[in-house]
């Protein structure tokens, strides 16, 4: 981000760099959408925040790289839709490009509803068919995950070459077993119980799979940016996860204090507790669930609009852009490295408050009675 940053601004202090991201950036770097046309000479000089932000965060169906003199240079994506009427469809996202139609399936650009998805138009009017497309989250996530497991399977090919009762791993072997035994005897264990290895490889695979995603969110170029944990979905998953693991297997104490808690009798009859227990079972991952995606999403938009202090102070002159610019470059490798430290706080959170859920549903209070 830093490299990326100080490039900006070179590329914006020349004549060239000036034409190209009054163009061709302003409109059209983080389109949201599969590439339009390019606008009309000067057209592009008013800066457009709300795209350069939203654009950025938002999925699209296409991966977009860079542009260079009014040409887009992207990664189409596969577009797998299914029609009412002619069934499924399996084209790359490229068909779709610049406004145009492909076997009666289009881009929404014009309303806002349904905006920037794949229409259909049908006799009967425009419908939105079903769409599992690979989107650039999708790819984004297909990506991270190989990443993971490419790290996870590099360590442990350090374990079967050593016997680690004898020496200890070094290097990256020795660094990720210190992130695991941090995650499980710092968090998991104390959290969870005598039963803590039930759930560690979940927890261990949530801890790693939110740092990773949220480190390669970070790299502002392909095949890093994809705003991940910042979509809300992914984040619903996530949550779902922790209540399923937290519900399926909660023991008997655990329903008993939902449903037939321990306070007065009138509390009972009128299930004003057991209400507010109900209440919690699902407060617990919604929390859980935005709690990952605003933070992760804030900081994406917060570093955005510390770089867009390039782009808007353009028409203040050379010594007001320069001064402003250097400002903003600064600032933005300042955020750039308290991101690293959201990357690493924004897992441990959510692992230990999904290791504090979990423990709190498996409650012994008799064999702590019976130990005192």
């Amino acid at each position: 981000m830093i490299l990326a940053v100080l490039i900006s601004l070179i590329l914006f202090r020349t004549t060239a760099g000036e034409n190209y991201f009054s163009q061709g950036f302003a409109k059209n770097q983080f389109s949201s959408t599969i590439a339009s046309p390019a606008p009309d000479e000067g057209a592009g000089q008013d800066f457009d925040m709300d795209e350069y932000l939203y654009g950025h965060v938002m999925d699209a169906y296409d991966w977009h790289i860079t542009t260079v003199n009014g040409k887009h240079i992207s990664v189409p994506l596969l577009i797998i839709v299914h029609s009412k009427t002619t069934g499924w469809h399996v084209f790359s996202s490229e068909k779709l490009a610049h406004g145009h139609e492909y076997e009666g399936f289009y881009i929404q650009h014009d309303k806002e509803s349904h905006k920037d998805k794949v229409m259909e138009r049908t006799p009967s009017g425009d419908v939105r068919p079903l769409d599992i497309s690979i989107t650039k989250n999708v790819a984004g996530l297909m990506f991270n995950s190989l990443v993971l497991v490419l790290l996870v399977l590099f360590g442990v090919k350090w374990y079967r070459r050593h016997d680690a009762r004898e020496e200890a791993p070094g290097g990256f072997s020795g660094l990720l077993e210190m992130l695991v035994m941090m995650v499980e005897d710092d968090i998991i264990k104390p959290c969870i119980g005598h039963d803590y290895k039930r759930y560690s490889p979940y927890l261990l695979t949530a801890f790693f799979f939110i740092f990773v995603n949220n480190l390669l969110g970070i790299v502002p170029f392909f095949p890093g940016g994809a705003n991940i944990t910042g979509n809300i979905a992914i984040t619903f998953a996530l949550a779902m996860c922790t209540f399923l693991a937290v519900n399926l297997f909660g023991n008997k104490h655990y329903y008993k204090d939902i449903f037939w808690p321990n306070v007065p009798a009138f509390l009972k009859v009128f299930p004003l507790m057991p209400l507010i227990e109900i209440i919690g079972l699902f407060t617990k991952p919604f929390s859980l669930m935005v709690r990952l995606f605003a933070n992760i999403l804030a900081g994406h938009m917060m570093l955005l609009g510390v770089v867009s202090v390039v782009f808007l102070t353009a028409s203040l002159g050379p010594a007001m852009n320069g001064g402003l610019s250097v400002i903003a470059v600064l600032f933005g490798v300042f955020m750039d490295i308290l991101e690293l430290l959201v990357a690493f706080l924004q897992a441990y959170i959510f692992t230990m408050l999904s290791s504090v859920f979990i423990g709190l549903s498996r409650q012994h209070p008799e064999e702590e009675t019976a130990e005192k």
